[in-house]
C-alpha cells in the first residue's frame, strides 16, 4: 500500500508540477490529484521541495540509461551515422519526457538553489556520457582535440533547441517527417566543425 500510495503521489506531482510549475504547485492539489491525504503527502516526502526533487529523479534516470544502451553498438560505427542515431534517441527520450521538461524550465531562475541542481546533474550525465564517445573519436584521429564537455554541450544543444521551440513554446512549425532532415543537417554542421582535417584542408 505503501509504495503504491508514494507512486500515485509521484504521478500527480508529475501532473501537476508540469501544468503549474514548481511555484504554482500547492501539496494540497498534489494529494488531490492522488487521493490521498495532504498530511499522507508530507509523511512520505516532507515537503513540497522534497518531492519536486523525487519527481524528477524518479523520472529523469532515463535519458543516461538509453544513450548508454546505444553507445556501444554504434562505436564501430562512422561518425555521422553514431550521431544521427544518438540524436534521434535523444529526441525520443526528450519526447516521452515532455512532462517533466516543463517542469525543469517553467520558472527556473526562481527554483531554490539545491532543485538548481538536481536538473544541473541531469544534464551533466548525460553530457558526459557524450563527452567520452567523442574523446575516443579524438584518440582515433577521426575529430580534431577540442574541449569535448563543450563539444558535448553545444551537440545536445542544438537538438535540445530544437525540441524546446516546437514541442514546449510550439512556436516552430516543422512537420514529424522533417525530423530526418533537421537531424541530418545538424549533425552535418557539427561534424564539419569538430572533424580532424589533412594538413592541406585545414
Amino acid at each position: 500500500m505503501g509504495k503504491n500510495t508514494k507512486k500515485r503521489l509521484l504521478e500527480a506531482a508529475l501532473k501537476v508540477f508540469s501544468e503549474k510549475g514548481f511555484l504554482g504547485a500547492t501539496t494540497k492539489e498534489i494529494a488531490k490529484q492522488a487521493g490521498v491525504a495532504e498530511v499522507t503527502l508530507f509523511r512520505h516526502f516532507g515537503s513540497k521541495e522534497n518531492l519536486f526533487a523525487e519527481t524528477i529523479n524518479q523520472y529523469s534516470f532515463l535519458p543516461k540509461l538509453k544513450l548508454k544502451e546505444i553507445l556501444p553498438e554504434i562505436k564501430t560505427e562512422p561518425p555521422d551515422i553514431a550521431l544521427k542515431k544518438i540524436a534521434r534517441e535523444f529526441l525520443n527520450v526528450l519526447e516521452s519526457k515532455k512532462n517533466l521538461i516543463r517542469i525543469m524550465y517553467t520558472d527556473f531562475h526562481r527554483y531554490p538553489d539545491h532543485i538548481k541542481k538536481i536538473h544541473e546533474s541531469i544534464i551533466e550525465n548525460i553530457i558526459e556520457l557524450i563527452s567520452a564517445y567523442f574523446n575516443e573519436l579524438i584518440e582515433k584521429g577521426i575529430f580534431r582535440k577540442v574541449d569535448t564537455h563543450f563539444a558535448a554541450r553545444a551537440f545536445l544543444g542544438m537538438f535540445f533547441s530544437y525540441f524546446y521551440a516546437k514541442e514546449i513554446k510550439e512556436f516552430l512549425n516543422i512537420k514529424k517527417n522533417d525530423l530526418e532532415e533537421i537531424i541530418n543537417c545538424y549533425v552535418d554542421l557539427f561534424i564539419k566543425g569538430i572533424e580532424l582535417k589533412p594538413e592541406s584542408e585545414a
